[in-house]
């Protein structure tokens, strides 16, 4: 008998989980392929946005048609970490006979050698590796089987490239994502699963264009929040609100009680309304998440992390386009705070070439940001 195995948080699951699962029963030949949601998989801490019984429903949804496919309650009756040296143990034990394999894709496979236990799990599998965007290199696989002495099995198959958080921000903001099966779709809407009341509120003041572009905020926004350890939903609460305030006047009703700050430059107020919005009209508590909007284009001194993340997004988000943004973004990715630094030395010398002002608030942050290198 020749089974597989399927493990990941599966939040949510979408096209490329399936195209995946259906490449390897053809390619192994499988007699049964087990589709295992995590618990708490140990690479998320702050784990899954949707819990165990939605994500096993969806898992259920999405594989329905694939041959020999079956969920596995395994992992989420278990609890805690889900670790798969366990898992693989479990699944030899109810089949001690059977050839069992464990599916992954290539970059799981990159980082296999750190796994927890990872020669327990090659005792009780072998690994099938999937392109998943990246081919797997013949030097990956040398590499693996001077290590471990195991062979792998490469499954033809390169996906493309889906982001499960991608999918998250695309919900939040009320979208339609097309890397989602349509009854998967449908039983996310019914339940209203990864949603926030909050954003689609605080959209409905900005323009539609406006719209797209805290999105794209969003999406680079949470796509970087997990590396740095900030909560996905802050950074998806801090880039759907950010610009909350740009199309509400002074006079507006909403804004009453809001004292604006003196000596603000008229393109920057509106970082100031939108963190009033955000707290007395959204009910947003979260200071950090605040901060972020109140700070959004000027920047300051003192800046915390998820402050930096908000204020580069919606600086290098995807349709910015302006002399040095590819660098600005490849920094973006590997060294938040120096990209930081970057970007407002960038602004300021902007500023002023044009004989702009140069508004206090980000004369301290560069100044801060400079003398302030992050670890």
């Amino acid at each position: 008998m020749r089974i597989a195995l399927f493990g990941g948080s599966f939040d949510p699951v979408h096209r490329e989980h399936v195209r995946m699962a259906r490449a390897a029963v053809e390619a192994l030949g499988l007699d049964k392929l087990f589709i295992v949601p995590s618990f708490l998989a140990p690479h998320k801490a702050g784990g899954a946005s949707a819990g165990g019984e939605d994500r096993f429903e969806m898992c259920r949804l999405a594989f329905r048609k694939v041959k020999n496919a079956e969920v596995s309650d395994l992992e989420l009756r278990a609890g805690g970490t889900s670790y798969t040296y366990l898992t693989c143990r479990a699944f030899r034990e109810r089949y001690p006979q059977a050839e069992i394999f464990f599916l992954m894709g290539a970059d799981m496979f990159a980082d296999f050698p750190h796994w927890k236990m990872p020669e327990d799990i090659l005792s009780n599998v072998k690994l099938a590796v999937c392109g998943r965007g990246d081919a797997v290199s013949e030097a990956a696989r040398e590499e693996f089987a001077a290590r471990f002495h195991a062979p792998v099995e490469c499954i033809p198959f390169v996906g493309e490239e889906v982001s499960s958080t991608d999918i998250r921000v695309k919900l939040a903001f009320g979208l339609r994502p097309k890397e989602m099966d349509a009854k998967v779709y449908s039983y996310v809407h019914r339940r209203g699963l990864y949603a926030d009341p909050v954003i689609p509120a605080a959209l409905k003041l900005e323009r539609p264009r406006r719209r797209e572009h805290s999105l794209r905020v969003a999406r680079m926004a949470c796509g970087r929040a997990r590396s740095l350890g900030i909560p996905e939903h802050k950074a998806l609460i801090a880039s759907a609100l950010h610009d909350c305030g740009k199309y509400v006047p002074l006079s507006s009703p909403l804004l009453a009680d809001f004292d604006p700050p003196f000596g603000v430059p008229a393109p920057v107020m509106h970082q100031f309304t939108g963190a009033y919005l955000a707290e007395h009209v959204f009910g947003v508590t979260d200071e950090d998440v605040l901060n972020a909007i109140r700070y959004h284009t000027s920047g300051r001194g003192g800046m915390s992390e998820l402050e930096e993340l908000i204020y580069l997004s919606d600086l290098l988000e995807a349709e910015r386009d302006f002399a040095g943004i590819a660098k600005l973004r490849e920094m973006f990715r590997t060294d938040l705070h120096a990209c930081l630094v970057c970007s407002l030395a960038l602004q300021i010398d902007f500023l002023l070439a044009r004989g702009g002002e140069i508004y206090e608030l980000t004369r301290e942050a560069y100044e801060w940001a400079k003398s302030h290198p992050h670890s």
